[in-house]
C-alpha cells in the first residue's frame, strides 16, 4: 500500500505555491484567449501551450471546461469592476469627465491589443445559446453589477447639475451598456478606434443636453 506521502500515479507534486501559480497563469492565458476568440472556438490544447502545461493535465487544476469558464468570468468581472471604480470615483474629476475617463481608458486598452480583444462577458453574452445555461445567470449578474456603477455616476452628475434633473439615471446606465458593448464589438470589427469614439460623443452630448 502506498504511504500517504506518495502521490497517486498522474497527479502533479503536491505544490501548493507551485499548484497556485501554474492555475493563475491558465485562467491569465484563458482570459487572452477569450477575449480574441470567445468560448465556444477557444481549445483547452491552445491555453495549455500558452503556459507549458502538459495536454491532460488541465483537469487537475479545472473540474472542467464550464468551470473554467465560469471562473474566467468572475476573474474579469472583478478586474473590470476595479477599473470602472478607478475612474467613476475619482473625486478629482466631475462626474461626466470621469465617464470620459474611462471611455479613454478602455479604447487605449484596446489599441494595446491591435483591436483583437474584446470585453469577454460581451464576447460570452453574444454566444450565450451555445453555452451552458448556467452561463447565462453569471453574464447577467455581471451586467447588472457594472450598470449599476455607471447609474451612481449619473446620479452623482445630477446632482451636480451636469445632466437634467429628470435624467432615468438606471435606464441610462442600461443604455449605456448595450450602446458599449455594441460599440467594443464594432471596433474589433473595424481594427480602430471610431465606433468607441462615436458612440462616446453621441451619448455624453446627449446627457448634456
Amino acid at each position: 500500500m502506498e504511504t500517504e506521502n506518495k502521490r497517486r500515479r498522474g497527479r502533479p507534486p503536491k505544490d501548493t505555491e507551485v499548484h497556485g501559480k501554474t492555475r493563475e497563469a491558465l485562467v491569465r492565458a484563458g482570459l487572452e484567449v477569450l477575449t480574441e476568440k470567445g468560448f465556444a472556438a477557444s481549445g483547452i490544447d491552445e491555453i495549455l501551450k500558452r503556459v507549458s502545461v502538459p495536454k491532460g493535465s488541465f483537469y487537475h487544476y479545472f473540474e472542467s471546461k464550464e468551470a473554467f469558464g465560469l471562473e474566467l468570468i468572475d476573474v474579469y468581472a472583478a478586474y473590470f469592476a476595479q477599473k470602472l471604480d478607478r475612474h467613476l470615483t475619482d473625486e478629482s474629476l466631475s462626474p461626466m469627465r470621469r465617464m470620459r475617463a474611462f471611455m479613454d481608458d478602455a479604447e487605449e486598452g484596446m489599441a494595446r491589443h491591435e483591436y483583437r480583444r474584446g470585453c469577454l462577458v460581451g464576447n460570452l453574452g453574444q454566444e450565450v445559446s451555445a453555452l451552458p445555461e448556467n452561463f447565462r445567470g453569471r453574464l447577467e449578474a455581471v451586467f447588472a453589477d457594472w450598470q449599476g456603477r455607471i447609474e451612481k455616476c449619473l446620479i452623482a452628475a445630477k446632482e451636480a447639475g451636469e445632466i437634467s434633473p429628470w435624467a432615468q439615471c438606471g435606464r441610462l446606465a442600461e443604455v449605456f451598456w448595450i450602446g458599449w458593448e455594441g460599440a467594443v464589438l464594432r471596433a474589433r470589427l473595424d481594427r480602430g478606434p471610431e465606433p468607441l469614439r462615436s458612440f462616446a460623443e453621441f451619448y455624453l452630448t446627449e446627457l448634456a443636453h
